[in-house]
């Protein structure tokens, strides 16, 4: 019995769960909120606190002042660096020039920091999987510069040269795709047989489970739409690991807007996620969108559950707490 022809076609999207704000990104936000609320603007931020677009103007509406540099914040002021982590020769600036600093790097690329200077300390050779340029490796690198090589993907491993194989280690940035660094640790081995891994994992949990569920939704998906900013790497990762894992196509927008009406053009499932740094509201703008072109059957697919929460840095914890008892 055939289907008949003139009955609608059941349009659907499949919307990923966890998507959008990991812990330290809502961390970084708030520390730069509630900066704004005990400080009085401006705050000064040094870089953009996360990678999306659409944060960084909310914030500037209320009264943070981005910039790329410590020279280029007032000396006295307040600056607040960002959740990507800094190096160490950062930190020495702000008190060249008497800023008041609060540290928002995510306790996540802490945990790297600690590493590199602890195997650094052990006269080790260490390996730096990451994307060159990206802040977090930047900040990483100035921990123990003199030890870290920066190894950019699998290509890369061939221009690896290590003073001692038997005294070497990999570590890596937070937001790379898990499969590709998995690949590129492998080459590394073939190479190096006695490299060593990371205590833990260094890439984070909210990059690997927004992975996950891309990857489980991506083979049902004709398209997938991710919502984050070109210069978020789990965002940019996230489209790359949908197309890798089956979906037909894959775009990365910042808002609904931006989604051209062709992309949809013959399709009957459409994949939503969000990147780690992206609030929800800016999904649920692109499930609006959607619906207005009949994709109103949304069916949120789950394969972890967040609950990690970080709190706030001391220096704002201890001048928050110094208000309260001043108010009484």
């Amino acid at each position: 019995m055939t289907a008949d022809s003139t009955s609608p076609v059941r349009k659907r999207v499949l919307l990923a769960k966890p998507r959008g704000y990991c812990a330290g990104v809502d961390r970084a936000v708030q520390t730069v909120e509630e900066a704004l609320k005990l400080y009085g603007a401006p705050v000064y931020v040094r870089k953009q606190i996360v990678h999306n677009k659409h944060v960084v103007t909310t914030l500037e509406a209320r009264g943070a002042i981005f910039v790329e540099e410590n020279e280029e914040v007032p000396e006295g002021s307040t600056v607040v660096f960002s959740a990507h982590g800094v190096a160490p020769e950062v930190h020495e600036q702000a008190r060249e020039r008497n800023l008041k600093a609060i540290d928002a790097t995510c306790p996540l690329v802490t945990k790297v920091h600690h590493e590199a200077k602890r195997f650094a300390a052990e006269d080790y050779d260490i390996l730096l999987i990451g994307h060159e340029g990206h802040e977090e490796v930047i900040g990483t690198a100035g921990e123990a510069p003199a030890h870290i090589q920066l190894v950019d993907g699998p290509e890369d491993v061939e221009n690896v040269v290590v003073r001692d194989p038997a005294k070497v280690v990999w570590l890596s940035q937070t937001t790379l795709s898990v499969d590709e660094t998995m690949e590129t640790v492998a080459r590394l081995k073939t190479r190096l047989p006695l490299l060593q891994s990371p205590p833990s994992d260094d890439i984070c949990y909210a990059t690997s489970n927004r992975q996950h569920v891309i990857k489980e939704i991506a083979p049902e998906c004709d398209v997938v739409i991710v919502v984050g900013s070109t210069n978020s790497s789990n965002s940019v990762r996230l489209v790359e690991v949908a197309l890798g894992a089956g979906a037909r196509a894959g775009h990365l927008v910042d808002y609904a807007s931006e989604i051209k009406d062709e992309w949809l053009e013959g399709a009957t499932t459409v994949g939503v996620s969000s990147g780690a740094s992206v609030p929800d509201d800016l999904v649920m703008e692109v499930l609006a969108h959607l619906a207005e072109r009949g994709f109103g059957e949304v069916t949120e697919f789950t394969t972890a559950e967040e609950r990690l929460t970080f709190s706030l840095p001391q220096e704002l914890r201890r001048d928050m707490k110094a208000a309260a008892a001043a108010r009484g």
